[in-house]
């Protein structure tokens, strides 16, 4: 078990770094290629898929999984370009020309699109997950529980580090 942790956990930190550290300290920020997203997904997969350690009877149920997880990847990618593109078009202007041009209802909208999308997502990579979940193990139902948690702490440690990142090149 601890093995299989130790693995799980150097995944994560290898898959969650490049995020992590995706912005540099200039104006201009990194960003990851369509390669780079895709071989990021590759690896979360490969790393679930691993640490349940599925049975053959249970790998049938995979496929739909992995599908609904790139199509979940695919259109985050999707929404993050949307969000660089409509950046980039202010890029040039000023914050006061920003606040004068801005527009509430138009952003509502967006953002509810989003939502939406993201709710559409989950729904899909839920419905994907109940027909395998209902025949996993008790200890696989531990190591996705693990996996879980480790994810979900390198996500917020991967948002509070672009946080001080973002504070930090505020300041300069």
């Amino acid at each position: 078990m601890w093995k299989m942790a130790a693995a799980v956990a150097t995944g994560l930190f290898v898959t969650a770094s490049p995020i992590a550290y995706a912005q540099s300290s200039s104006v201009e920020r990194e960003r990851l290629s369509a390669s780079d997203w895709k071989t990021l997904t590759d690896l979360r997969i490969d790393l679930v898929k691993g640490a349940l350690q599925l049975t053959p009877d249970q790998a049938k149920y995979w496929s739909a999984i992995e599908e609904a997880i790139r199509n979940r990847a695919t259109n985050r990618q999707a929404r993050l370009e949307k969000i660089v593109e409509t950046v980039g078009s202010r890029a040039d202007d000023t914050r006061l020309e920003v606040l004068r041009n801005r527009d509430p209802v138009s952003f509502l909208n967006r953002r509810a699109e989003a939502l939406a999308q993201r709710s559409a997502d989950l729904k899909k990579l839920a419905d994907a997950w109940q027909p395998l979940y209902a025949t996993l193990t008790p200890e696989q139902k531990r190591r996705m529980g693990a996996v879980t948690l480790l994810v979900l702490r390198e996500m917020r440690d991967a948002v509070e580090q672009r946080r001080m990142q973002q504070a930090e090149d505020d300041d300069d």
